[in-house]
């Protein structure tokens, strides 16, 4: 930290008293101003991020991976331009030497959640504001903003007209094997337009399109009915006591889930500041990806979920099939197509990166719950995670397995390419 005058005068007589000592240079930790390097503000901006994104504004659960992969890369491009050790996402100009990497990733998340949330700007405001009453003021906070400031510009900027939002109605006609809307409340497709939105990291929505759903008329179909059928009915299941838990547990937001996990996670193992704005990077922007890709994939391959197969059963040309018009799901059926599962594509892109920054068969991470009274779950591998969410999902009567299976494996692939062409070591 810089000298301030009374204690140059107070060294200065020291030198002359001592004149005959030994000069002594002062060393690097003595030299360089204190920066600000708490790899804490990554973990407090994400938790900002969840409160904004998904408490505040309600964004809706498929589509908040796009705001908290902007929110992240931000930061992490923040911090590596400062910090160096990672290539940084979106170009940006030289950092002065001694800008803090802490104000410039808070700076970043702040800028960025304001613009795309402006009706939380006083919160954010009031939250950025604490955090500036506690950086010493200085030549880290100067550049440390400059830089924090040009990483949330460079991050919107790129992301203009991407696609969010624009039209893109769902006309399909019902018809045996197509999804419509699902009993009871019949609502229309939801973020229809999330399969068309530019991506961030890999080609395009349809790069790496699974094979599609099962034919209605197919064994593979018939057995994967039946399944969901008796383990996901409300009145009548054959489930335990057990996998009824397990499947109210994993109705929660899994995005605010697996961020919670990171924050966590990023936290007991010591990571520093780069690793952290990485690790979070690393997580935002492979479920961005995965979700556009699983939200294309029900938008072109249009595939009935389980409520309406079994009402329809009938008709379905499938003698292995049973038609049940009376048939409820344990819970209300989400209003979108069943193939590919949103929930197993984000659980397997956030399963890959787990598993590549804590190895795969040791992830060791809990994961919470915001639904009352259920406790943390813990996983010891991804195959662990994956396994669980996915059963989940046909426990709750949403899902036919090949939808969960196709997901899951979809969420690994665009985070697996994501991990190999992004933020990479620079050293």
């Amino acid at each position: 930290m810089s000298l301030k005058p009374s204690k140059l005068i107070t060294a200065a007589v020291a030198a002359v008293a001592c004149l005959l000592a030994p000069v002594v240079v002062a060393g690097p930790s003595q030299a360089v101003p204190d920066i600000g390097r708490d790899p804490a503000v990554i973990s407090e901006w994400n938790a900002i991020a969840v409160r904004t994104i998904a408490t505040e504004n309600g964004t809706p659960v498929p589509a908040s991976p796009l705001y908290f992969a902007f929110v992240s890369i931000a930061m992490h491009d923040a911090v590596a331009t400062i910090e160096g050790g990672f290539e940084p996402f979106t170009e940006l100009p030289r950092a002065h030497a001694h800008a803090s990497p802490e104000v410039a990733a808070a700076t970043a998340a702040h800028h960025v959640l304001k613009h795309y949330f402006p009706n939380s700007g006083a919160n954010l405001d009031a939250d950025y504001a604490a955090f500036l009453a506690e950086v010493p003021k200085g030549v880290g906070l100067v550049h440390g903003t400059r830089v924090g400031e040009d990483a949330a510009a460079a991050i919107i900027a790129l992301r203009a007209d991407d696609g969010r939002g624009d039209p893109h109605p769902f006309l399909a006609q019902p018809d045996i094997g197509v999804w419509r809307p699902t009993p009871d409340l019949l609502l229309p497709m939801a973020v229809s337009w999330l399969g068309f939105v530019d991506p961030l990291v890999i080609d395009s929505p349809t790069q790496f399109a699974p094979a599609g759903p099962d034919p209605v008329e197919s064994d593979a179909y018939a057995t994967d009915f039946t399944e969901v059928k008796e383990k996901g009915a409300l009145n009548g299941s054959t489930r335990s006591d057990a996998e009824s838990a397990t499947a109210v547990f994993w109705t929660a937001n899994p995005v605010a889930q697996y961020n919670a996990v990171m924050r966590a996670e990023t936290a007991q193992r010591g990571y520093d500041i780069g690793e952290s704005a990485r690790a979070f990077a690393l997580l935002g922007t492979s479920m961005a990806d995965t979700q556009i890709s699983c939200w294309r994939s029900k938008f072109d391959e249009a595939y009935w979920r389980p409520i309406t197969a079994i009402h329809e059963a009938g008709a379905d040309g499938n003698d292995a099939t049973v038609a049940d018009p009376t048939w409820k799901a344990f819970r209300e059926t989400p209003p979108y197509p069943d193939y590919t599962s949103g929930h197993a594509c984000v659980t397997g892109s956030a399963s890959e990166v787990f598993g590549h920054l804590f190895g795969a068969d040791t992830i060791d991470i809990d994961v919470p719950s915001t639904v009352q009274g259920r406790p943390d779950r813990h996983f010891a591998a991804t195959s662990d995670l994956d396994d669980e969410a996915m059963n989940a999902r046909i426990w709750l009567g949403f899902h036919f397995r090949k939808a969960m299976t196709d997901g899951n494996a979809l969420g690994h692939t665009v985070a697996g390419h994501v991990i190999e062409g992004t933020f990479r070591a620079t050293d």
